[in-house]
């Protein structure tokens, strides 16, 4: 693959085509915020909030870092005004879901986000997706799923799987932002997995 050089926020990269933007930025020590990407997992776009200014022949637009392609001469900006405006959007209506998500609160706190903007619709789980997505991808057990869609949207253990797979593995767990997972794996478990005892 053939080496292409851009730049993100001033500073000039090299990067191997293929590569997205957030990958290229982590590689030189940029930080970009993200609540859905996790290294192991085919890119995903859900959270948004690793959104970024990227320029091409002087045309401006917005685009998802971890999966937009790094380019040749691509000019990328990580936190311009309107960049910040969005990622603290994001973040507040991400907190009226998990007001008490340690992540939520670091990058409120980072943005300047009001955790009390929108009224609190505790749901607890803000559908990054993570869970189902390293079960899927990295593990090939498919023992959590989304159900509904929409606001009606939810993580949900598969008890026939979940109830043989997850308590040897939980490697999804640490991965949750909200600790939603662990919740609902407990409500499962006591509702729906057979006891040990059996």
């Amino acid at each position: 693959m053939s080496e292409i050089k851009l730049q993100i926020d001033g500073k000039e990269v090299t990067a191997t085509e293929g590569m997205t933007i957030l990958e290229v930025a982590q590689k030189s020590g940029i930080s970009i915020p993200t609540l859905c990407h996790h290294e192991k997992l085919e890119p995903f776009g859900g959270c948004r909030l690793c959104t970024v200014e990227a320029e091409t022949n002087g045309k401006t637009k917005l685009v998802v870092s971890c999966v937009y392609p790094a380019e040749n001469n691509l000019v990328v900006r990580t936190r311009t005004e309107k960049i910040d405006r969005i990622r603290k959007m994001i973040l507040e209506l991400q907190l009226a879901h998990a007001p008490d998500s340690r992540i939520l609160k670091e990058y409120a706190k980072e943005y300047g986000a009001n955790p009390n903007r929108f009224e609190k619709e505790a749901s607890f789980c803000i559908h990054c997706g993570l869970c189902v997505r390293y079960c899927n991808e990295v593990k090939k057990l498919d023992a959590v799923g989304f159900v509904d869609r929409g606001i009606k949207k939810e993580i949900c253990f598969i008890p026939e799987i979940a109830a043989k797979e997850c308590r040897a593995c939980m490697e999804c767990f640490p991965l949750c932002p909200t600790s939603y997972l662990q919740a609902t794996f407990v409500y499962t478990e006591a509702l729906a997995f057979p006891q040990d005892s059996l």
